[in-house]
């Protein structure tokens, strides 16, 4: 990996592994549908003028149906489910549910894509994190916060069936135009509830914890994300996956003083562990490979199965 795309990966591993301690500091004084508006709002004012200079939204010409139902179940859904969730989940537990997306995207890739195979290893790996996710959860969600353990089940859902769409129906379409697209029709959805009910006054650690997560977890991420994918591919990218969450658990330990449970303690290791065995296997890409919103039908599976979360 050169130099340049290490500095790129370190960065977006820090960048993605910053979003839940950054729900977790807003929800305190910021209605989670707000949040999502003010994520999304000024992600839009950059991110749009970009991709209108570069083209990308010519290109999504008679594609917009999916990328509506691309913005709505990975993005619309998912951010305000995920805000809510973290008013009564710890953001250490709350990444470790997101670390399971590749998981879940391995099984999926099975059923879309019937040329998929499943070998041992990756048999086995689907098993450890499933018995990760059990201890996290046995461990750790007691009483009534099952309700939202059920809502970050949506939320991986959405975080998995939103690169489906991506791979059978916006193929090469470029991702900047995509992104750039969601975010600005998730701000404009969320506008009427987000604006008539801003907080009369927020401390100033949630104004920097809200222009985090719109300035940097959001535009700037994206925009490495894409940086990165040309340097050195998507599948050294996905190990973005994995890193991001482990950024989050220490930070919420560190900066929110929430505790290291034994349900982090056995089912972090058995997560992480069995995300990699499920998603191992491929072929590495050359580094200029495209995004994984473009390239044949073969690099659009990997972008199911390696799309980092966020």
């Amino acid at each position: 990996m050169s130099r340049r795309g290490a500095l790129l990966f370190c960065a977006l591993s820090v960048i993605w592994g910053l979003p839940y301690l950054m729900i977790r500091v807003a929800v305190r004084e910021v209605d989670p549908a707000t949040l999502v508006f003010l994520r999304t709002a000024p992600a839009a004012l950059l991110l749009v003028p970009l991709a209108w200079r570069a083209g990308a939204f010519r290109a999504l010409s008679g594609r917009w149906v999916p990328v509506v139902a691309y913005t709505v179940i990975e993005f619309g859904i998912p951010w305000l489910l995920m805000s809510s969730a973290e008013q009564h989940l710890t953001s250490s537990v709350t990444g470790m549910l997101v670390a399971t997306v590749p998981l879940l995207a391995a099984v999926v890739a099975r059923f879309t894509h019937p040329d998929e195979r499943f070998g041992p290893a990756r048999l086995a790996g689907l098993g450890i994190g499933a018995l990760g996710v059990a201890l996290l959860v046995g461990f750790d969600v007691a009483g009534s916060n099952w309700i939202w353990i059920a809502a970050m089940g949506v939320v991986v859902v959405g975080y998995t069936v939103g690169p489906v769409i991506i791979s059978l129906r916006l193929q090469g379409a470029p991702g900047l135009g995509v992104v750039a697209a969601s975010v600005c029709l998730v701000a404009l959805a969320y506008a009427p509830f987000g604006v008539t009910h801003l907080p009369s006054s927020v401390s100033w650690n949630v104004v920097g914890a809200i222009a985090v997560l719109a300035l940097v977890c959001t535009a700037a991420a994206f925009l490495i994300f894409f940086e990165l994918i040309h340097e050195v591919g998507p599948s050294r990218t996905v190990v973005v996956t994995y890193l991001n969450t482990a950024v989050a658990v220490v930070l919420g330990i560190v900066v929110l003083s929430e505790p290291l449970t034994t349900g982090l303690v056995l089912g972090f290791p058995l997560i992480i562990a069995g995300s990699v065995l499920a998603t191992r296997g491929e072929r590495a890409v050359s580094a200029g490979s495209p995004t994984p919103m473009r390239g044949p039908r073969r690099s659009s599976r990997r972008a199911l199965r390696q799309a980092p979360r966020r």
